[in-house]
């Protein structure tokens, strides 16, 4: 039996997609990204990292999975940032360029994992 070690565009999706969620879980439970510091609204993006644990669990971690795992977590962080601003969460603590700024900045981490799982789903299929 032949093991596989992981591609690097793997390895860099699984660096970046970490980096995004401990952010994530950094400015949403500690400083507050919509709102005062503390406000509830912000364990929204709790279930954000839920799907991306259960996407783990179910994709068993192999790349395809993953790809669609992160692709879901930017989608599932684009409702809640818009969701907030056309609600009027947080204000006046957090201005709606703020919340969409944020929120787009975390969008473009989870696509670009998934990009980099997509890559390496990629090369597993022309490897094997």
């Amino acid at each position: 039996m032949r093991i596989q070690t992981p591609s690097t565009s793997y390895r860099a999706a699984i660096g970046l997609a970490l980096f995004a969620v401990s952010c994530l879980i950094w400015l949403g439970l500690g400083v507050g990204i919509i709102g005062a510091d503390g406000a509830r609204v912000n364990l929204l993006y709790g279930g954000v990292v839920l799907i991306g644990v259960a996407g783990a669990f179910i994709a068993r971690l192999r790349a395809a999975g993953m790809a669609r795992t992160l692709v879901a977590m930017a989608v599932a962080q684009a409702v809640i940032g818009l969701v907030a601003v056309l609600a009027g969460w947080g204000l006046p603590w957090s201005p709606p360029a703020e919340v969409l700024g944020l929120t787009a900045g975390f969008v473009s981490l989870f696509l670009g994992a998934a990009w980099l799982f997509h890559r390496g789903a990629e090369g597993r299929a022309v490897a094997s």
